[in-house]
């Protein structure tokens, strides 16, 4: 698009992009997920192996023995999985999989990188918009400037890049 952004009754330079529809924002979260197993395959490789050095091999044919560690190495997993969104969102306001699709999250209100504040309360609440069916990104298509539910709580944006120019 053309346009420009307006912000506080002026006009900014910067311009508007597209808004991605659901299709793509889930084809980057397949892309995504694929990526969080690979990391999630690394921890439990890393949690194991600590295990095992500290409790040592269990008889044959017997499992691992967690106890209360097995709390602790669980959401050690779960902050591995926000530490991963939120390192690329920080960095680059994109993932791998967002990247692919050429989309990219900002911050609403000032289209800068979002803040760590940003990226950890969206987080906590894509899982929210999933429940119901996705009932929290069908919202996207229930308000003027598309957004999901965990877009307006986290107060981000993504948003459609243009394509880069092909070199001949």
């Amino acid at each position: 698009m053309t346009e420009s952004i307006v912000s506080n009754n002026q006009k900014s330079s910067l311009p508007i992009y597209a808004t991605p529809g659901l299709s793509r924002r889930l084809a980057a979260m397949v892309y995504d997920s694929l990526l969080l197993m690979a990391v999630s395959i690394l921890y439990g490789a890393l949690a194991v192996g600590t295990n095992l050095l500290i409790n040592g091999s269990p008889p044959t044919g017997e499992r691992i023995s967690w106890g209360h560690w097995g709390t602790i190495v669980f959401v050690g997993w779960i902050a591995t999985l926000i530490l991963f969104f939120c390192y690329f969102w920080c960095k680059s306001g994109q993932t791998l999989g967002m990247k692919t699709w050429r989309m990219k999250m900002f911050d609403s209100s000032s289209m800068e990188l979002p803040s760590i504040k940003q990226c950890l309360t969206r987080c906590l609440m894509a899982p929210i918009s999933m429940i119901l069916f996705g009932a929290g990104y069908w919202l996207m298509y229930a308000n003027k400037d598309r957004q999901t539910l965990h877009d307006k709580i986290s107060k981000t944006r993504i948003l459609l890049l243009s394509k880069e120019p092909q070199l001949k």
